[in-house]
């Protein structure tokens, strides 16, 4: 056995893991990444980055549809799944290269291999041991099923789904989360029948009820069809489709199902606890500043209880980094955080929904304002439908802002600033928005807050 030293361990090298060794790294520690697959973890390989180069090659599926009715001559002669794929890894393989690149000139030792943790703290990989003053566990999360319902043939979670070699005529898609309606739109974009079935009254049930009945809408437009309180019962399996059998005693006749019923935490066989690590339900316990409960250990990422998304566990790596390194930086809560369905239309938010907003300040004290995409000139140039909803306190800041349409994912950072710094709608109203954009629609939704709406009544 060798053991070998450093300043800081970092467990894991995905979004999370390779944020915060690339802060530390910054900061002058000296750092050791462990990592049993490849940098960049699920979100690089086998999640955010690939399945956004399906959507955007839905996207162009359904432009060369619909050229004709904006005086542009093309034709659609269906999907080639292998240049689809090769295009998905190009994109994958360029930003690996990059990665790789990057944490090699901030000189952060990289460890190939499954590292498990040891009291100390340390992580032990293979015969070697590498401790540090500091560990951090950042194993990310796996796809999750449900009992009784085993993975594989014809039935898929997003990782086998990504690697589909065909273009199936019909698919069950098991959850309406983000997952199930992304490549519930890249499948019906793809000529595909599709179905999704959701256990809760609504599609994305975490998101306001006026976002996940306006993604409905569309959807029923579209031609996908949904199965809404309705539970998952069997699945029988054949050489040539599946039957999926609901609570009600429905079935249904598909090629595929995909199961899309969420991730858990990626903490199983790691050593955890034996190093004193607290798990509740397989998540790891930290405090506020994402400490575990063995000394000097910290965990990130989708192990820690909240939203489970790359851009939270960039922001708690360099976060947990910048602790290390005594800089008390400021954490952003889960509420504050983006979150977008890059679905057709898309579905963004950040903040509170309107029902939270009303249990937490009281319903007398909490105003929304709703805006139509019909309104907005640029959503009508690119043919989008959809709405921009803005929560916020009375005669008090904006709490919330919820949007769906076409490319809204873009515009939600500008959502975030107003929440994140708790700002009044007449803060915002004087300030002005290029014309014309969808970013018009929030200011429109501002400045109607504000009491002077422009091209609303």
């Amino acid at each position: 056995m060798t053991e070998y030293r450093a300043d800081v361990v970092v467990l894991g090298g995905g979004s999370g893991g390779y944020a915060a060794a690339l802060r530390l790294a910054e900061l002058g520690k000296d750092v050791v990444l462990v990592e049993k697959d490849k940098l960049g973890g699920t979100c690089l390989h086998r999640g955010c980055i690939p399945t956004k180069a399906l959507l955007h090659a839905a996207e162009v599926a359904d432009a060369a549809r619909g050229a004709a009715e904006i005086g542009v001559r093309a034709s659609f002669d269906g999907i080639d799944p292998a240049r689809v794929r090769s295009y998905r890894e190009g994109i994958v393989a360029k930003k690996f290269k990059g990665l790789e690149g990057l944490i090699s000139a901030r000189g952060i030792r990289v460890v190939r291999g499954e590292g498990t943790l040891e009291a100390g703290p340390a992580v032990r990989v293979g015969d070697d041991v590498y401790r540090g003053t500091d560990v951090i566990l950042a194993t990310g999360s796996y796809s999750r099923s449900l009992p009784g319902l085993e993975i594989g043939g014809r039935i898929l979670t997003s990782e086998q789904a990504l690697d589909l070699e065909v273009v199936p005529d019909r698919v069950v898609v098991l959850g309406g989360g983000v997952i199930g309606v992304e490549f519930a739109s890249v499948w019906r974009s793809f000529g595909v029948e599709v179905t999704i079935v959701e256990a809760l009254p609504h599609l994305l049930p975490a998101e306001d009820v006026s976002s996940s009945k306006a993604l409905e809408r569309a959807f029923r437009k579209r031609g996908i069809a949904f199965q809404l309180g309705r539970r998952f019962s069997s699945v029988a399996e054949r050489a040539d489709g599946v039957t999926v059998s609901l609570d009600d005693g429905t079935t249904l006749e598909a090629d595929y199902v995909l199961v899309a019923v969420g991730r858990g935490p990626a903490t199983s066989g790691m050593g955890f606890e034996e190093a004193g690590i607290r798990l509740e339900r397989g998540f790891v316990s930290t405090d506020e500043r994402l400490r575990t409960t063995a000394a000097h250990v910290w965990a990130v990422g989708d192990i820690v209880v909240g939203l489970q998304l790359a851009h939270r566990g960039f922001q708690q790596g360099i976060f947990v980094a910048e602790e290390i390194g005594g800089l008390a930086p400021v954490l952003v809560p889960d509420v504050d955080v983006p979150r977008v369905a890059y679905s057709h239309p898309e579905v963004a938010s950040v903040g509170l929904t309107e029902a939270q907003a009303q249990e937490r300040f009281g319903s007398d004290s909490v105003q929304a304002y709703e805006y139509n995409l019909a309104g907005n000139g640029r959503s009508e140039i690119i043919g989008t439908s959809g709405i921009v909803k803005i929560v916020r306190r009375v005669d008090g800041p904006i709490v919330g802002a919820h949007l769906v349409g076409d490319r809204v994912g873009e515009l939600i950072t500008e959502a975030q600033l107003a929440v994140g710094w708790e700002a009044h709608p007449e803060d915002i109203a004087p300030f002005v928005h290029a014309h014309p954009t969808q970013s018009e629609a929030l200011g429109e939704a501002f400045l109607a807050l504000a009491g002077k709406p422009l091209h609303a009544l």
